[in-house]
């Protein structure tokens, strides 16, 4: 099969499109002929070698966490799903034909295998940093990095629980935001004073997904360091707030909220640009803008955008 693989750690050049084996789903896995893959700004961190502390590689390495198919093999204790069906969840190694996921939900009828392709690591990332900072109905919570996949999952969640939200992001995104259910700011000087300005009873909760060296901030505006979580900063404990990996949590119950909302038409993660398995490198380049409205995906024939 065709996979996308890297020999050293480097730009996006290094990716390459190999002939590799098919892999194989242990007990409690599956396969599926993958129709997209999601990119996350996660992978080329890894392509990098910004992660190689911790997440050791043994090179060549295949790529990607994310991506949406048809299940084509099912390992021992599954009972959930059966051959042909439908799916989009996390696994390894994701850029390439085939892939096993170890976390997954069905697709939703009502969306694309591209569009279901970006759905995992936002769906999880988003719920699990709502509950580590404990928004509830009459939070007030601000979204730093609003715009992108997590953040306008995290956005779109935080609604769901009657949160009101004021997102951070560009000045091209704030009508994207206020469409979402956000109450748009823009990045830069004087954040602070406009998100008091937005939210004159306080602020409750802050996540930080864009890592923009805001936390300190963050943390004055909810006056409590234990309600302010970062995805990107490593440095966030040094404020008293935290970073969140996910590593070790359950990702079943988010991807499967998650598909609720969608198929009834509650959440919406726009697709901003699908590229095929071969320009991999380019979808790493765009990620890595930071400039992205909702998600990349990596379409992997037959067409990733069909239903």
């Amino acid at each position: 099969m065709r996979a996308i693989q890297f020999a050293r750690y480097g730009g996006p050049d290094v990716l390459e499109v190999l002939d590799v084996e098919p892999p194989r789903p242990g007990p409690g896995q599956l396969r599926v002929a993958v129709r997209a893959a999601g990119v996350n700004a996660l992978e080329w961190k890894i392509r990098r070698g910004l992660m190689r502390h911790f997440r050791p590689l043994r090179l060549p390495a295949g790529i990607g966490g994310d991506a949406a198919g048809v299940v084509d093999e099912i390992g021992a204790g599954v009972t959930d799903v059966r051959i042909g069906d439908a799916v989009f969840g996390s696994g390894h190694e994701t850029y390439a034909e085939h892939a096993v996921l170890t976390a997954w939900a069905h697709k939703p009828a009502n969306v694309s295998f591209a569009g279901a392709a970006g759905f995992p690591t936002p769906f999880e990332t988003g719920v699990r940093v709502l509950d580590e900072v404990r928004v509830s109905a009459g939070d007030t919570v601000v979204v730093n990095g609003a715009s992108g996949g997590v953040g306008s999952a995290a956005v779109q969640f935080a609604v769901e629980r009657s949160a009101t939200v004021i997102g951070v992001a560009g000045p091209s995104n704030q009508e994207y935001l206020a469409s979402i259910g956000a109450i748009p700011t823009t990045y830069g000087p004087g954040l602070a004073e406009r998100i008091r300005a937005l939210a004159p009873h306080g602020v409750d909760a802050a996540i930080d997904i864009a890592g923009s060296g805001v936390i300190g901030a963050l943390t004055d505006l909810t006056g409590d360091p234990a309600r302010v979580v970062s995805i990107a900063d490593f440095c966030a404990p040094r404020h008293g707030a935290r970073t969140s990996t996910g590593v070790g949590r359950e990702r079943v119950p988010a991807l499967r909220h998650g598909a609720r909302l969608v198929a009834a038409g509650r959440l919406v993660l726009p697709v901003a640009q699908m590229f095929p398995l071969e320009r991999a490198g380019a979808a790493h380049a765009a990620s890595e803008t930071g400039h992205v409205r909702g998600r990349l995906v990596l379409t992997i024939h037959p067409n990733g955008d069909s239903r």
